[in-house]
């Protein structure tokens, strides 16, 4: 009932954490530490051996689907439904192979592309499944809880754009971006969370972007991104030490932002 803030509910499931896909394309994933804290060893076949893969036989993917199932069989209709975490094509290639990816975009730029072709298209095509078992008045993408978005909206972990020049973005991974984000009837937001304004010009003109999520380092970068983005692309800014509350507010005047963060009753202001 709080007219200022949204507290959204929010089931979400982290199987395999950031690792899921990774798993489903058939890397080693490992419970680090006993804390979820999940890593996957690289791959060792070469770049430009990937494979599709087949959904229908893959154990980790039915298990995200009959979470999804289970869920919508309840037939709750007030919390939101957060998906496993499909993050983007460049983390999920880069967590295959780890620099490698990147040297290949030069080296042998050919392999490099078929297999992020291969990836995004199986981003893609988890997106769709998932939004014809889950209501879309009900769908959220990953961390919904905190970057909650009206429905029709998708999401991509952009945090390892931060490893790449503007040229190899726009050439490799921005099509690839906007392919996905494109899947939603609505766009979609882009998280972030290192150095990534190098990448601006392409975000402003890239139209199924709707939003940019700052975390931590990005969120320190806030003026830029609010002056040089189109006025219709909306920020998720994370208070943070680079950044409180009311500098973001001094920014931003509250145009075209929402703020993530906590909110503190007893003194009816932004807690820390």
């Amino acid at each position: 009932l709080d007219p200022r803030v949204l507290r959204p509910q929010v089931i979400e499931t982290w199987r395999d954490g950031v690792q899921c896909v990774d798993k489903i394309l058939g890397a080693h994933v490992y419970d680090l530490d006993g804390s979820d804290n999940g890593q996957a060893r690289y791959l060792t076949t070469p770049i430009g051996d990937l494979q599709p893969v087949d959904l229908d036989t893959n154990e980790t993917w039915n298990l995200a689907v009959r979470v999804a199932r289970a869920f919508v069989n309840t037939g709750c209709t007030v919390p939101l439904f957060g998906l496993p975490v499909i993050a983007s094509v460049l983390n999920i290639a880069i967590n295959l192979y780890g620099q490698e990816i990147i040297i290949g975009m030069y080296s042998d730029p050919d392999a490099v592309r078929h297999d992020l072709s291969v990836i995004n298209d199986l981003l893609c095509d988890m997106h769709r499944r998932l939004m014809e078992i889950v209501p879309a008045n009900q769908l959220q993408c990953v961390v919904g809880a905190w970057r909650t978005q009206p429905p029709g909206y998708g999401q991509i972990c952009g945090c390892s754009t931060q490893l790449l020049s503007p040229e190899l973005y726009a050439d490799f991974i921005a099509p690839l971006d906007d392919q996905l984000l494109s899947v939603y009837p609505n766009g979609g937001m882009i998280h972030l969370c290192g150095g990534h304004t190098q990448h601006i010009p392409v975000w402003r003109e890239m139209k199924s972007l709707k939003a940019l999520q700052l975390n931590d380092r990005a969120a320190g970068d806030l003026p830029t991104y609010f002056r040089e983005l189109r006025e219709d692309q909306i920020i998720y800014p994370s208070p943070c030490a680079e950044i409180s509350v009311e500098q973001i507010l001094e920014v931003t005047g509250g145009r075209k932002t929402v703020l993530v963060t906590d909110w503190d009753p007893s003194n009816r202001g932004f807690a820390a």
